[in-house]
């Protein structure tokens, strides 16, 4: 833990806790604009397109690797986003905490499913066992 906090013309003098999450941030989002592009464009061109297109449109490695790069570095940038907006409005030590675990479990959790699906479509075996999303 830091000492007492230090300050300069009573301005607090920063710490450069942050910082390091400010970058990553930053290049998440940098990532995120031509994925961005690139998910809308395949959206448009696969639009009314017949479950064999898709699921051939799954089986090539670029569209597959693409489609996890997007959803993992989106669920990081949406973590640390949450993660600030946690930070900035929750005040009680605990409930700080436990939000912080939750927003954490939840991208990570989001990120672990559609990396499950997309390599279970990617490999050909989409369907799932019995009972399981009917």
């Amino acid at each position: 833990m830091s000492g007492p906090a230090k300050f300069r013309k009573n301005v607090k003098i920063s710490e450069r806790h942050g910082a390091g999450e400010w970058a990553l941030e930053r290049v998440c989002l940098l990532a995120l604009m031509p994925l961005g592009l690139w998910v809308a464009w395949t959206g448009f061109s696969l639009a009314g397109a017949d479950h064999a297109m898709i699921a051939d449109w799954f089986t090539r490695p670029a569209n597959a690797g693409l489609l996890i790069a997007t959803v993992v570095i989106f669920c990081t940038f949406a973590a640390l986003a949450w993660k600030v907006i946690v930070e900035d409005y929750i005040h009680a030590p605990g409930a700080k905490g436990l939000s912080l675990f939750l927003v954490n479990l939840v991208f990570f959790a989001l990120a672990a499913a559609s990396v499950f699906f997309i390599v279970r479509l990617a490999l050909g075996s989409a369907p799932l066992p019995a009972g399981i999303g009917a």
